[in-house]
């Protein structure tokens, strides 16, 4: 009997009926999250309770045998891809929503509680959740910890790291971790929780949550504009934050090429603005009087077109306009119309975005003549995401692209995962972003919480002795 099969075999007991999905079945699950990563699991673990996770580790952990958690299937890096000898642990079956405190203003969860779940619950109670992000009917929980994920609001909320005040989670060997700290304020020691938000399930399997939650907003407003040059989007960012006192939650860019992707067929949506200018950028601010919060938006605008900051505007006045400019931005599916693609998700200062796009389009240009590059994204955190068509696919092609998004953020400080992880697709070029002596220490970490190398093998961390 292999390792595998052992692992099974005594699993099964733990979970019972319903509790592990085998062959086939796991393929027929998976092939619907279409990642350019493998998952050829023998086997899906779905267990019920934090006990159950831990008594699959302790298994796990004595008999050497490897386990990958997943949420919802959304990552983009093959953080959840898994070989034949591999276990893949879902959470899926851990939806509660256990408790939401409208008081203290706070929820208590299991990790596999889809993330709109937990919104609409929230809003139910005159409450957000102000995690956003285009995958949120299928991105859980657990998964959003584990990757410490971004999305639309960071500019005004921050990521995910900044909503956990507690969480609970199982180490290796089965421990269990509970430090369901339900306070904003909590200094007393070591905040243990931050070793495992943003690990990408290397360090421990995060099974429950508090998480932080904000009064409901009473105004909302949006809108969808031109600009005619980059130090124009940059100056329109410092006016509406500052003009607005706080209230800008989203300020989404799109250069000309992609807006012009999402808006011709067979792309549904229609430009609200014409394709003339080379950028243009979605605002949205939440706020507690609509009227005056309106008029105060609607104003800081007037006089931005007045200056000269932006060349043309659209200002939503209802959720079904609002829900059209939305619509333009989630729509990434189109970058499928460049196919073969390579996708990235980067930051660096926003100062210096310019410069790195004009770079990378040249660089492109230069190795590829006809290739094609659509960029958006989050800008107001300084995060963009850059779609690149060669006309070729391969890992050869793949390669050239890579070098050439991520080369130039070295010397301007920038990151080659902004909001998505590294897992496997990023891995050669952690050193990109962090010194060598920031990798030594994850690699003592992992070492230490994870002497058998048993969880989530081989994504983060480059094996001894690899390029890069």
């Amino acid at each position: 009997m292999t390792t595998v099969e052992s692992a099974v075999e005594r699993i099964s007991g733990v979970l019972g009926s319903g509790g592990i999905i085998l062959g086939d079945e796991v393929h027929a699950k998976l092939s619907l999250w279409g990642q350019r990563w493998q998952t050829d699991a023998p086997a899906m673990l779905r267990p019920r309770s934090t006990a159950e996770v831990s008594a699959i580790l302790k298994i796990c952990h004595e008999l050497g045998q490897p386990v990958v958690a997943c949420g919802g299937g959304t990552g983009l890096v093959g953080g959840h891809s898994t070989g034949a000898g591999e276990l893949l642990l879902s959470l899926e079956l851990m939806n509660r929503i256990e408790e939401i405190d409208p008081l203290n203003r706070y929820a208590v969860v299991e990790a596999g509680v889809p993330l709109q779940t937990l919104q609409e619950q929230a809003a139910a109670k005159k409450l957000l959740y102000p995690l956003d992000l285009g995958a949120r009917g299928t991105a859980t929980v657990g998964g959003n910890i584990s990757t410490n994920a971004g999305g639309n609001r960071v500019i005004r909320y921050g990521m995910t790291r900044d909503m956990v005040l507690g969480l609970e989670a199982v180490t290796a060997d089965g421990s269990v971790i509970s430090s369901m700290n339900k306070m904003i304020k909590n200094n007393a020691g070591y905040d243990l929780k931050h070793l495992f938000i943003g690990s990408e399930g290397t360090l421990g399997i995060v099974t429950r949550a508090v998480l932080r939650l904000r009064e409901a907003p009473l105004s909302q407003m949006t809108a969808f504009v031109a600009a005619p040059d980059y130090p124009s989007v940059l100056k329109l960012l410092k006016t509406m934050d500052r003009g607005l006192g706080g209230m800008l939650s989203a300020f989404e860019a799109m250069w000309r090429d992609f807006y012009e992707l999402v808006t011709t067929s067979p792309a549904k949506n229609r430009p609200p603005i014409e394709n003339i200018h080379p950028y243009y950028v979605l605002i949205e601010a939440m706020g507690g009087d609509q009227e005056g919060d309106q008029a105060r938006f609607e104003a800081i605008l007037g006089q931005a077109l007045e200056d000269g900051t932006i060349a043309d505007a659209v200002i939503a006045k209802s959720d079904a306009e609002r829900a059209a400019i939305w619509a333009m931005r989630d729509d990434v599916g189109q970058t499928a119309r460049l196919r073969p693609i390579f996708a990235f998700d980067v930051s660096l200062p926003i100062s210096l975005m310019e410069g790195y796009v004009a770079e990378l389009e040249k660089s492109l240009k230069g190795a590829h003549p006809d290739g094609k590059l659509v960029i958006f994204g989050h800008l107001g955190d300084g995060n963009v995401h850059i779609v690149a068509g060669i006309g070729q696919g391969g890992e050869d092609a793949r390669k050239v692209v890579e070098d050439i998004v991520y080369g130039p953020l070295r010397s301007r400080g920038g990151s080659v995962s902004a909001e998505h992880g590294i897992g496997l697709e990023k891995r050669a070029y952690l050193g990109f972003s962090r010194s060598p002596e920031e990798i030594a220490l994850m690699r003592t970490i992992k070492k230490a919480m994870d002497p058998k190398n048993i969880l989530n093998p081989g994504k983060v961390l480059q094996p001894h002795g690899t390029a890069h």
